[in-house]
This record gives structure tokens, C-alpha cells and sequence, in this order.
């Protein structure tokens, strides 16, 4: 019986393995049509609604993908889906009680959109350890910040640069100026609270300084399939 047992868990974890791996394989290259962040969004307010449509990365302008790199995760290009000295950085600011600090990256973002729930608890964080290490085997960093972009909420019901590009500034994401990139990156710590257009102060703030951030880092080179 404990034997039966015991083989019925390993076929159980083996299937899900196999199943997690897949579903990474496939949106590595197929459009991501809805992640569980909306489905949850739209439960929590169906009188929202959800505003998505997926755009290829030629159709986003650098602008916004140099802004949200600036803003996010200034070493994505380079590191393997976690940025160790910025781990490190935020647990030594937490521990000295500066402020509370995250330190997730673009990939593990992009994991947690687009697989997972958004609330913290260490199950949902090892999770999102095993997802970034799929993604960043079976996909390409040009591929991680496509889905990103397309995924990530960017405004109370809003999800993807098309539609916040649309929602913010009445114009596509090909055609936003580095200013108008910075004000929808520099809302993304919290995007249901802040606005892109018009800005407050703080976001003003914000955005020039991403512009500042994004004119020192240059052009960005990332590796594709």
C-alpha cells in the first residue's frame, strides 16, 4: 500500500514536471493569451474589465523596452534570471530597516505573470525559483522581455504595452517617446495606484529619472532565438 502510494506521488510530480516544462516550451514561442493575474483581476472586478492584446516585439519601441530595463532590472541583459548583488543589496537594507525593498528581476516578473498567483508566501516564491530557471533555459532574453511586455499589468485592467500604450497616451507602443516610456515604466511598482498620464509629482520624479537612467545605459543589446 505505502508502495502504491509512493509511486502514485512520483507519477503525480513527474506529470506536473513534464507538463510545467511544455507549458514553457510553447509560450516560447506562441503568444501568451491570458495569465492567471487577469483571471484574478477580472474576478476581483468584472465591471473593470481587461484590456490585452499581444504585439510582437518589432512593434514595441525601444523606448519602452530601454525603460522598463532602467526602471526593473538594470542588469537583465547579463545575469541568469536573478541578480545576486541586488538580492543582496535589498536583504542588507531590509535588515537595517531603510525601507522594504524587492529585488525581483525582469525574468522572475515574468514568471510570476505569467504561471503563478501574485500574493507572497515561500511556496509561491519557490515557484517562481523553478519557473525563471525554465524560462531562462528554454527561452531567449529578446523572448523573456517580449512576454513580459505583453503581460505585465500596466493600470487598473490594463495588461501589455499595446493596450497601456492605447489607455495612457491614446497611441501604439511602436510609437511612444522615451518621456511617455518612462511615465508607464515608472508606474509599474504599482500600477493599480499610479498613473502614467497625468503624472503626479512623485511619478514626474520617477520618470525623469528613468530618462536619465535610460540615456546613460545606451543602446541594449539582447540575445535572440
Amino acid at each position: 500500500m505505502i508502495k502504491r502510494v509512493f509511486i502514485f506521488i512520483f507519477k503525480l510530480l513527474a506529470s506536473l514536471i513534464l507538463f510545467s516544462v511544455l507549458m514553457v516550451i510553447v509560450y516560447g514561442w506562441v503568444p501568451v493569451p491570458y495569465t492567471p493575474l487577469m483571471a484574478i483581476r477580472y474576478l476581483e472586478n468584472p465591471d473593470e474589465g481587461i484590456r490585452h492584446k499581444w504585439v510582437p516585439m518589432g512593434e514595441i519601441t525601444n523606448n519602452l523596452k530601454i525603460a522598463v530595463i532602467a526602471s526593473e532590472d538594470q542588469n537583465f541583459p547579463n545575469h541568469r534570471g536573478f541578480d545576486v548583488k541586488a538580492i543582496e543589496k535589498a536583504m542588507d537594507e531590509n535588515k537595517a530597516g531603510k525601507r522594504t525593498r524587492g529585488a525581483s528581476s525582469i525574468s522572475q516578473q515574468t514568471a510570476k505573470n505569467v504561471f503563478l498567483w501574485p500574493h507572497r508566501s515561500w511556496v509561491r516564491k519557490g515557484f517562481e525559483v523553478y519557473f525563471t530557471f525554465l524560462i531562462e533555459t528554454f527561452w531567449s532574453k529578446e523572448r523573456i522581455l517580449e512576454v513580459y511586455l505583453n503581460s505585465i499589468e500596466m493600470g487598473k485592467g490594463i495588461f501589455g504595452a499595446e493596450a497601456a500604450s492605447r489607455a495612457w497616451f491614446n497611441k501604439s507602443a511602436k510609437n511612444l517617446t522615451p518621456y511617455e516610456a518612462a511615465a508607464i515604466a515608472a508606474i509599474l511598482p504599482n500600477p493599480r495606484v499610479y498613473k502614467a498620464n497625468p503624472a503626479s509629482n512623485y511619478i514626474q520624479g520617477r520618470k525623469s529619472w528613468i530618462v536619465r537612467q535610460m540615456q546613460n545605459m545606451g543602446p541594449i543589446q539582447l540575445k535572440k532565438r
